[in-house]
């Protein structure tokens, strides 16, 4: 099967920045699309942000301009960048990744979250 563990997470100050990191690993045949969502205590999940096998990045616009994603499709790993945060950005931040595995059907997955708190 497929892993994603995460890490990274941290407390810090309103304006500081934090680098998280998500590996993959596993029967792995091609990572796809890989993304980090966020979520806030009783609020929704959301989507931060996305990145294709080839680049291609998607982002929320509360993130936009401060936070990066990126991947190193040698190492099954997907980095975002965090700069600039705000106590908004306080939540779980969840790895996932459209994987297609040796011997199984493409598929999603999660890793168990890493925690994000910006306070002063």
């Amino acid at each position: 099967q497929v892993q994603l563990v995460e890490s990274g997470g941290d407390l810090v100050q309103p304006g500081g920045s934090l680098r998280l990191s998500c590996a993959a690993s596993g029967t792995i045949v091609s990572i796809y699309t890989m993304a980090w969502y966020r979520q806030a205590p009783g609020k929704q999940r959301e989507l931060v942000a996305s990145i294709t096998r080839y680049g291609s990045t998607d982002y929320a616009d509360s993130v936009k301009g401060r936070f990066t994603i990126s991947r190193d499709n040698a190492k099954n790993t997907v980095y975002l960048q965090m700069n600039r945060l705000n106590v908004e950005d306080t939540a779980v931040y969840y790895c996932n990744a459209d994987v297609q595995g040796i011997g199984n059907f493409r598929r999603a997955y999660w890793g168990q979250g890493t925690q994000v708190t910006v306070s002063s």
